[in-house]
């Protein structure tokens, strides 16, 4: 019986260990992006200075004339070398009024987010399809677990912002529309018809809309 229950944590301990990215093995890692070799994360430079831990992005809001009334200015690996390895990583959100972060995922880590100003309508669906959402306000937090589809609305007349937190270097982000209507090359009609319940019209028409803009 000790034998079995010993087992069964060493099982939770390894399926804990793994909710985020590797440990690191020494006390930094800056990423050489121009290496040219793909592995699991970047290769370390040799020599290092602040600026590789640095970034001024995210201090300032940014432009939400964009389709959706949001932007996303992230602050992970590819803007600080210095994350690497360090499996954390930071974004800053800005929302128009009635601006929306559309439904997506972050295949690789858990969302916490800190609302600067304003107040924002957000949730997430369980595999189970069940939505967990809230409103929350200034100084609140909410957390988005790691893999879930999830999304922010500001329904207020002012703009919002928060702060976004990430246990990984690189969470990655698929939004669910454009991975299905903007793929390269893209999901065929029948299969989008037949997950969707409609015609081969109304999908051409949503394709459309997901088209760059030229």
């Amino acid at each position: 019986m000790a034998a079995l229950i010993t087992f069964y944590f060493l099982l939770a301990l390894v399926s804990f260990t793994n909710a985020a990215d590797p440990d690191m093995l020494q006390d930094l890692c800056v990423a050489n992006t121009a290496a040219g070799i793909k592995i699991n994360g970047f290769p370390c430079k040799d020599k290092v200075n602040e600026t590789d831990f640095f970034f001024a992005g995210i201090a300032k809001p940014g432009a939400t004339n964009t389709t959706f009334g949001s932007l996303v200015t992230t602050a992970n690996v590819e803007k600080i070398p210095g994350l690497n390895t360090l499996g954390v990583s930071m974004a800053r959100i800005d929302y128009a009024p009635g601006g929306l972060n559309p439904p997506h995922t972050h295949p690789r880590a858990t969302e916490m987010v800190f609302v600067l100003e304003g107040q924002l309508d957000v949730g997430f669906i369980t595999t189970a399809n069940v939505l967990i959402s809230k409103t929350i306000m200034t100084g609140e937090i909410f957390v988005f677990p790691r893999g879930l589809i999830h999304f922010q609305k500001n329904n207020g007349n002012v703009a919002a912002a928060v702060i976004s937190a990430f246990n990984s270097q690189l969470p990655g982000t698929q939004q669910i529309g454009a991975a299905l209507f903007a793929a390269t090359p893209p999901v065929p009609d029948n299969v989008l018809t037949k997950a969707f319940q409609v015609g081969t019209k109304e999908v051409e028409k949503i394709k459309s809309r997901f088209a760059p803009k030229k």
